[in-house]
């Protein structure tokens, strides 16, 4: 059970990494983020990272025995996961370009 787990997280963490490269290579998003990523190449680096960090929790959390190794490398796809997120949310983040309202 625990290798058919870990194969289909390394699966999704292929289909993540592919869709980064995407957006580093292209600046292509998928059409259900379009309208809110603004930084198409922040967002292309976090969904990598994030790819990053789900093959270290499968290969660390899953496939070893030893206890030690098994906490480091899921401490370790955990922060990196926290870090993929944080970079997907500056890639969302407006400019800081408001438009100022007339005063009427």
């Amino acid at each position: 059970m625990r290798l058919y787990l870990g194969i289909s997280v390394i699966l999704l963490a292929v289909l993540i990494a592919a869709s980064g490269i995407a957006a580093l290579t292209r600046g292509w998003v998928l059409p259900t983020n379009r309208k809110h990523v603004i930084r198409p190449q922040f967002y292309g680096w976090g969904q990598l990272v994030i790819a990053i960090a789900l093959c270290c929790q499968a290969a660390f959390g899953l496939m070893t025995n030893d206890l030690d190794t098994r906490q480091w490398g899921t401490l370790t796809g955990s922060v990196l996961m926290v870090t993929g997120i944080l970079v997907i949310a500056v890639s969302r983040r407006a400019t800081g370009h408001r438009q100022r309202r007339s005063a009427q």
